[in-house]
């Protein structure tokens, strides 16, 4: 297994933030499903005890993101179909909520924030898919909608979503994928009020990452799996 990036902390608040810093990792793909995690070596790149990291996989692996086994392996949920079209549903039910709960709120000053962040040049030596620019996206247009219910349930989607967004951004056909394309659909539908539009390139824009490995059928896909 490759080491995930994530960056060391500063210590104060410490429970919280090795919590934070994990769940980002998750949410950017930075383990695949299958992989084994170490708590010493997850303290060692957070440059923090132990403690604080156990109480930090505790929460993730109540939150579906790891597995306690019992043989106390911590392990990144194995590559499951099912389960990958089951969060695929959820995400296109409950993110199209969000986003139509977000254009009752929106002005233009949000719009404009929304533009800008795309059109922002790419950070020095990336090669791929920005996946912290995609998260800042949608969930800066997600958070318009204010809603304290739907919100923490979407969260967790992509919580659960970052193994396989792991796949999806090693696969080849990722590279043939405009990243940006449906977002700025979305934001033309925002500037429209045209809701049927914004929810069309929604659902355009999360159908299409997962057809990555969906189209491999199951077996390419478990091939990718690391460790």
């Amino acid at each position: 297994m490759t080491a995930a990036r994530i960056a060391p902390l500063d210590q104060t608040s410490l429970r919280d933030g090795v919590y934070q810093a994990l769940r980002d990792a998750f949410t950017r793909g930075e383990f695949a499903p299958g992989d084994v995690l170490s708590l010493r070596t997850l303290a060692e790149q957070l440059g923090t005890s132990m403690t604080p990291v156990r109480e930090a996989v505790r929460r993730l692996v109540a939150e579906g993101a790891l597995i306690d086994t019992r043989s106390r392996t911590l392990l990144v949920p194995p590559f499951d179909a099912r389960r990958m079209r089951d969060l695929k549903s959820a995400r296109l039910a409950l993110e199209g909520l969000v986003l139509d709960q977000a254009m009752d709120q929106i002005g233009q000053d949000e719009i404009a924030a929304l533009r800008a962040l795309l059109n922002a040049p790419p950070a020095p030596g990336r090669d791929g898919p920005d996946l912290e620019l995609n998260y800042r996206f949608h969930f800066t247009l997600y958070r318009c909608s204010g809603s304290e219910v739907l919100l923490p349930i979407v969260e967790a989607l992509w919580l659960q979503y970052g193994a396989y967004l792991n796949l999806i951004i090693n696969h080849s056909a990722a590279r043939e994928i405009a990243q940006h394309d449906h977002h700025f659909e979305i934001i033309a539908a925002l500037e429209r009020g045209d809701r049927a539009a914004a929810r069309a390139a929604l659902t355009a824009d999360i159908e299409r990452s997962f057809r990555v490995l969906l189209n491999d059928e199951d077996g390419p896909a478990r091939a990718m799996t690391k460790g």
